[in-house]
């Protein structure tokens, strides 16, 4: 079992029938605030990838001041073109608070807490890690079409 690095694929078609919304403007289902996207961890034992297309709380971690579902993405910002590129990432860094979580974990997952259905959006992994009574951090990339956390072309 492995987690897999992946644009989730209903995430396409979930993106394409409107089931995310990432930004407060430019839409055209009506007056829709953008979507809250939740970041969870999953152990390096969990098989999260491509053919995920739910928040599960299988295989996600447990520890101390971690709380399933994980913690809020902040997306400020929505997604952006670069030449063809379209590009989208969470604003700022996810940060998981003074967590103590003892079992090693490798990927995270976003999805979209804004609906009874959690859609998955994308699978995103790094190495094996543990963290003891300290803050766990995921820095987002530069924001543009060559190294944007989530990329379309």
């Amino acid at each position: 079992m492995a987690n897999t690095q992946a644009f989730c694929n209903s995430a396409k078609v979930d993106l394409m029938n409107a089931n995310f919304a990432l930004a407060d403007t430019g839409q055209t289902r009506g007056a829709v605030t953008k979507d809250v996207l939740n970041a969870a961890l999953y152990l390096a034992t969990a098989t999260i990838d491509k053919a995920t297309t739910v928040y599960t709380a299988t295989g996600e971690v447990s520890g101390t001041n971690y709380t399933a579902g994980g913690v809020i993405a902040t997306t400020a910002t929505g997604p952006a073109l670069d030449g063809d590129v379209a590009w989208f990432h969470p604003s700022a860094s996810i940060v998981y608070t003074n967590v103590t979580l003892s079992t090693a974990f490798d990927a995270v997952l976003l999805y979209n807490d804004s609906h009874a259905t959690k859609y998955a959006l994308s699978v995103h992994t790094f190495g094996s890690q543990t963290v003891t009574a300290g803050d766990f951090t995921l820095t987002m990339p530069t924001g543009d079409g060559t190294t944007g956390l989530i990329r379309l072309a």
